[in-house]
């Protein structure tokens, strides 16, 4: 019978609206700094009736990169890449032999390449030109990311890429937790990236009517949609006898997953299916309901989420749910989409591991749909022991992951 192991976290990175380092992201989220802005990343921005987004401002890829290497990474991967080698470094790990090909490279991301898919279209369909660049394919595909970075990092073991809408990060982390817990493999560098404020991206949000024209308000009175955001996370996970034997620093446990389909609508939100996941997750970490002290939601802001979320939570949390303090870090970075996961497990692990809970911004009073404790506008000071971290896509594709505080 394989040996469960533990899994510990020794590693964070991360590229977000709020600052390029998990450093700034965390400062800025406790402070409860808002990153949406107006839209600056599209050419003919005064066609959008969208516009605002939460952008990663001011990312010079030349800071990272050779000239000649930018020209083969779409900005997703260009994400991806700084966030994991900030994860590496923190962690302390040298990927030479046996350990490169015992480590696998599992990301997360909801559509890929946007920039450079929405530049070839333009080129073709608008400039009339007969050529592309030659890598266009290769830059925009789902799988860059994880190919990227397990090149860059000389990661030599299981890569591959999870596309699940908006839980892809949330499902990605949870595969390579599963992986390293069953000792498939004796590390994971694992998270998400997104990069899709594209022209055609946002006029295709924009048919969905699902945009806030301004501000993202979670689980507030008149919250009015969702605000589209875009980075990248990334997380080390490696055995618990692993990580001491070599005196790491660990930084959270990570102690259980759980994923359900609603088979139901594919964009309406399905409480039966956000309920399976958080109780699967639970299960998972052998936690009671009454464990839990933080949930960082999904909280998209929207109408429909926001309510059936809250009331999803009612129903797995039952007497203790108005004694969760819940926070919808979305509020301040947007809805990073197949990135979303990834960037709220990052906060997550740091709010288990400093006692910090992050608020949701924005937040105009109750509405009477969203009845608990969404820590409003101001970061509050908790212990915490155990947390969770929802995800909840389109399609109906659901997934959790829950978080101790390492003893």
């Amino acid at each position: 019978m394989t040996e469960v192991k533990r899994v510990v976290v020794t590693g964070l990175g991360a590229v977000t609206p709020l600052g390029h380092t998990r450093t700034s992201y965390w400062e800025n989220l406790k402070a409860g700094v808002s990153g949406l802005g107006p839209i600056t990343l599209t050419p003919a921005n005064d066609e959008l009736t969208q516009k605002v987004a939460a952008e990663v401002k001011d990312f010079d890829p030349l800071k990272h990169f050779a000239e000649r290497q930018i020209s083969t990474l779409d900005r997703v991967s260009q994400f991806a890449v700084v966030a994991a080698r900030e994860a590496i470094a923190q962690s302390g790990l040298i990927f030479d032999m046996p350990l490169s090909v015992r480590t696998a490279t599992i990301l997360g991301t909801g559509v890929g390449g946007q920039t450079t898919h929405d530049d070839s279209f333009r080129r073709v369909y608008l400039e009339k030109r007969t050529r592309v660049f030659p890598l266009t394919i290769p830059k925009l595909m789902v799988n860059a990311p994880a190919s990227q970075v397990s090149m860059d990092c000389g990661l030599r073991g299981p890569a591959f890429a999870v596309a699940s809408a908006c839980a892809s990060a949330t499902h990605a982390i949870g595969i390579a937790f599963q992986m390293v817990r069953g000792g498939l493999v004796d590390c994971a560098v694992t998270g998400g990236a997104e990069a899709c404020i594209t022209f055609g991206t946002v006029r295709g949000w924009e048919a969905m009517r699902v945009m806030s024209p301004d501000v993202c308000r979670p689980f507030s009175k008149d919250r009015m949609g969702l605000v589209l955001g875009e980075g990248a996370a990334m997380i080390v996970l490696e055995p618990l006898e692993r990580a001491q034997a070599r005196g790491a620093e660990i930084l959270g446990e990570i102690v259980g997953f759980g994923m359900s389909a609603d088979a139901a609508d594919l964009t309406a939100p399905d409480r039966g299916g956000m309920a399976r996941a958080m109780q699967a997750a639970l299960a998972d970490a052998n936690l009671a309901a009454n464990d839990i002290q933080y949930v960082n939601a999904h909280g998209t802001g929207t109408a429909a989420n926001d309510d059936t979320e809250t009331k999803a939570l009612h129903e797995v949390f039952g007497p203790h749910a108005p004694k969760l303090a819940i926070s919808s870090t979305k509020s301040m970075i947007g809805h990073a989409l197949g990135a979303a996961g990834a960037l709220e497990l990052v906060a997550t692990v740091l709010a288990v591991r400093e006692g910090i809970v992050p608020p949701t911004i924005g937040y105009l009073g109750p509405d009477p749909a969203c009845d608990l404790d969404y820590v409003p506008n101001s970061a509050r000071s908790l212990s915490i022991e155990s947390a969770m971290s929802n995800s909840f896509a389109f399609g109906g594709l659901n997934a959790v992951l829950t978080v101790k505080r390492f003893s």
